[in-house]
C-alpha cells in the first residue's frame, strides 16, 4: 500500500505541476498580447511609419486559425485603405509627426482606386510642408502610384521600378474538360458575359477580347495621368515605349534607369535611407541598430486618433470580397451575415447609409439578400448613398441598386450585369470506364439533374430559362432604380464591364467620388449640417481571434523571408495566376447557384478567400480525377 501511495503521490504531483506550468504559460501569453496592443501612449515624436507588409483592401479578413495550423505559416497582411487615409490625413495637422515614411519592401499592391485614395492623402501632408518618403527593393505598379505622391522615392541598389500595365492571360479548360470526359453544361445570359469561356473555349471570344481592351485600356490610361499628375517629371512613355532601350542606357541597373526615368530620386539600401529620415525627424533613441529613427507605428497611431463621435451617426455597410449566400467575412461578402449585419441596425436611428462597395459579385442569392435588407432600411425613408471602390462589377452592382446616388472613380470596374450558371456532368468519364446509367423515370426532370447519368434536353431548358429569368429581374432592378426602361439597360448590359468614366456616361454611376463623397451626400440629404458621425457595421471581432492576429503580425513574420526582388514580383504574379486557376475550378466544381460574376475583374485573393480555396482544392481533386 505504501508503495501505490507513492506512486499515486507522485502522480498527483506531476498532475498539479503541469498545471501550474500551463497556468504559466497562460497568463504569460495574455500578458504578451495585452502589452502588445496598441495605445496611444506609443506615439512618439518623429515619423509615422507605414511599414505595408502585404496588401491594401477594403476590409481586412480574419485569420483562420485552422488554415493556420495546416498552412504552417503565418498569413500575408492586410491594411484598410480607409485606415491608411485616416493616418495619414491626421499626420498632415499634428505637430508630433515631422514626415510620412513608407516601407513599401514587401507591399503587394492593392486596388487603382485605392492607391488614388492613399495618394492623394499623401498630396495633403506634402501640403502640410511635411515630407513624405519611400523606400522598397523593387517598384511594382500599384507600389509606383504611391511613391509617385512622394518628396523622396529611395530605391535599393538591387532593385529597381518597373511599370507593366492591367491585363494578360486568363486560363482556358475546353481541352482539359474534354480529355478528362468532363461536361461543362453551361448557361449564361450577355453577349460579354465571358466569366463561364474559360470552360467553354480555348482562347478569349472576339467581344470579350473587345471588351477587355477598352477597360484595361481606359484604367491604364488613368493611371499614366495620375502618375504624371503627382510626378511631372516622370519619363512614363519612355520607360513604356522601349524598356530595353531604357535599361540599356544605364547598362542594365535597374535602380540607375529607375532614377534616371524619374520613377526614383535616390539609390540607398534600407540603412542609408534610414539615416536620411533620421536627419528629419532624429534618431531612434530607443534602438541601436543602423539606421533607425524616431517613428510611430500605424496601430498606435490610430488608437490615438479614434473615428469622431459626434452628431447623429451614418452607417457605412462594406460588402468586399465575393458575394456568397452564407456566413462568409469579413473580406468575403456573405450575404447572410452582411443582412444580419444591417437588420441589426435597424434600431440604432441612423440617419442615412452608405453602401461602400468592393466586389467583382458572386451569387445572385447572396446578392439579393443583401438587397433585401439595404431596402429595409430605404423603407424608413433614410438617404441611401452606394460608394464604388475598386469593383463593384456583377453582383456587385445588383446590391448598388438601392441606392439614391451612386458613386465611383474613374478607376472603378463596374457594370458586368448578366448572370450565369454553370455544371459539370460525368457520363463521358465514367463511360470510359464501362460504367452507364439506366433507370426508371416518371417525369422528363425525374432525377436530374444528373451529374454522373448526363442532363434531358428539358433539363437544360429549365436551368437555360432560370438563368434567362435571373438576367431579366437584374435588368427590372436596375431599369428602376437609374429610371430607365429594361430595354435601355439591356443595350449596355449583356455582361459587358465598364470603367468608371464611361459608367457615368451612359448613367450607371451618378458622379464622381470616395468614401467621404458619399458620406458627405448623405449628410447634406438628411440634413444634419456638420452634426454627425460614420459608425461602420462590421462583425465584431472575437477575443481568441485577436489574440491570434496580436501573436502572427506579419511585420515580423513571413513577409521577412518573402523575395524583395523584381523576380519577386514575378514570382508573386504567377501565385495570383494559380489562385484564379483555382478559383476558376472551385467555380466550376462547386455548388454555388445562378452567380453575377465578373471574370475581367482584377483582385488579390483574401485571406479568407485563400483559405477557402486551400480546402475547395481537395473537393476540386476528388470531383475531376475520382469521379
Amino acid at each position: 500500500m505504501s508503495f501505490a501511495g507513492k506512486v499515486w503521490r507522485l502522480l498527483v504531483g506531476i498532475k498539479d505541476g503541469l498545471v501550474l506550468i500551463f497556468m504559466l504559460l497562460f497568463f504569460a501569453l495574455v500578458y504578451a498580447v495585452l502589452t502588445s496592443r496598441p495605445s496611444p501612449g506609443q506615439v512618439r515624436e518623429g515619423a509615422l511609419l507605414l511599414q505595408l507588409n502585404g496588401s491594401v483592401v477594403e476590409e481586412p479578413s480574419v485569420i483562420d486559425p485552422v488554415g493556420l495550423l495546416i498552412s504552417g505559416t503565418v498569413p500575408a497582411g492586410e491594411y484598410a485603405a480607409r485606415d491608411l487615409t485616416r493616418a495619414i490625413e491626421a499626420a498632415a495637422t499634428d505637430k508630433r509627426i515631422k514626415a510620412v515614411v513608407l516601407d513599401l519592401s514587401r507591399f503587394t499592391g492593392g486596388g487603382q482606386v485605392h492607391m488614388q485614395e492613399i495618394g492623394e492623402a499623401l498630396d495633403r501632408v506634402r501640403a502640410a510642408k511635411k515630407p513624405v518618403l519611400t523606400y522598397a527593393v523593387a517598384y511594382g505598379d500599384d507600389a509606383i502610384l504611391l511613391a509617385a505622391h512622394a518628396s523622396e522615392v529611395w530605391v535599393d541598389p538591387m532593385g529597381g521600378a518597373m511599370p507593366t500595365g492591367p491585363g494578360g492571360n486568363n486560363l482556358y479548360y475546353a481541352g482539359l474538360l474534354e480529355r478528362f470526359g468532363v461536361k461543362a453544361h453551361v448557361y449564361r445570359v450577355g453577349t460579354y458575359k465571358s466569366a463561364v469561356e474559360p470552360y467553354m473555349l480555348s482562347g478569349m471570344s472576339p467581344e470579350a477580347r473587345e471588351n477587355a481592351a477598352s477597360l484595361y485600356g481606359a484604367l491604364w490610361t488613368e493611371w499614366q495621368a495620375n502618375v504624371k499628375r503627382a510626378r511631372p517629371k516622370a519619363q512614363i512613355d519612355r520607360v513604356l515605349k522601349d524598356p530595353l532601350g531604357w535599361l540599356a542606357e544605364s547598362g542594365g541597373d535597374t535602380a540607375k534607369a529607375a532614377v534616371a526615368a524619374g520613377l526614383a530620386d535616390k539609390i540607398g539600401d534600407g540603412v542609408a535611407f534610414g539615416r536620411r529620415v533620421a536627419e528629419i525627424v532624429g534618431e531612434d533613441s530607443w534602438s541601436k541598430e543602423p539606421g533607425a529613427f524616431a517613428a510611430t507605428k500605424l496601430e498606435p497611431w490610430l488608437a490615438a486618433n479614434p473615428l469622431p463621435k459626434k452628431g447623429k451617426t451614418i452607417g457605412v455597410i462594406t460588402i468586399a470580397g465575393e458575394i456568397s449566400d452564407g456566413e462568409a467575412g469579413p473580406g468575403s461578402a456573405g450575404g447572410q451575415r452582411i443582412a444580419e449585419l444591417l437588420d441589426s441596425a435597424l434600431d440604432k436611428d441612423l440617419a442615412a447609409l452608405v453602401v461602400r462597395v468592393d466586389s467583382p459579385g458572386g451569387t445572385i442569392f447572396g446578392s439579393e439578400e443583401i438587397r433585401r435588407a439595404i431596402m429595409r432600411h430605404k423603407a424608413r425613408g433614410i438617404p441611401i448613398a452606394v460608394s464604388m471602390a475598386n469593383l463593384a462589377a456583377s453582383g456587385g452592382y445588383w446590391v448598388a441598386t438601392p441606392g439614391d446616388r451612386i458613386f465611383a472613380e474613374p478607376e472603378t470596374i463596374t457594370g458586368s450585369i448578366g448572370v450565369f450558371g454553370v455544371v459539370p456532368s460525368f457520363e463521358n468519364t465514367l463511360e470510359r470506364y464501362g460504367v452507364t446509367a439506366d433507370g426508371v423515370t416518371t417525369t422528363p426532370l425525374s432525377g436530374q439533374p444528373d451529374i454522373l447519368g448526363g442532363f434531358t434536353p428539358e433539363t437544360d431548358a429549365v436551368l437555360q430559362t432560370t438563368v434567362e429569368d435571373a438576367y431579366r429581374r437584374f435588368l427590372g432592378l436596375v431599369a428602376g432604380a437609374r429610371k430607365r426602361t429594361p430595354e435601355d439597360i439591356d443595350a449596355i448590359a449583356q455582361g459587358r464591364v465598364w470603367d468608371g468614366g464611361a459608367a457615368r456616361q451612359i448613367g450607371l454611376v451618378d458622379q464622381f467620388g470616395g468614401l467621404d463623397d458619399a458620406l458627405e451626400w448623405a449628410a447634406k440629404t438628411a440634413k444634419l449640417g456638420d452634426n454627425w458621425h460614420p459608425v461602420y457595421l462590421a462583425t465584431p471581432r472575437d477575443p481568441y481571434t485577436s489574440m491570434i492576429e496580436q501573436l502572427v503580425k506579419p511585420d515580423n513574420a513571413q513577409e521577412a523571408q518573402a523575395p524583395r526582388d523584381m523576380f519577386g514580383i514575378i514570382a508573386a504574379r504567377q501565385h495570383g495566376l494559380g489562385a484564379r486557376m483555382l478559383a476558376d475550378l472551385t467555380r466550376l466544381f462547386g455548388s454555388t447557384g445562378v452567380q453575377a460574376y465578373c471574370l475581367e475583374c482584377p483582385a488579390t485573393p483574401s485571406r479568407a478567400q485563400a483559405s477557402s480555396q486551400q480546402t475547395s482544392i481537395w473537393r476540386v481533386l476528388d470531383k475531376l480525377f475520382g469521379a
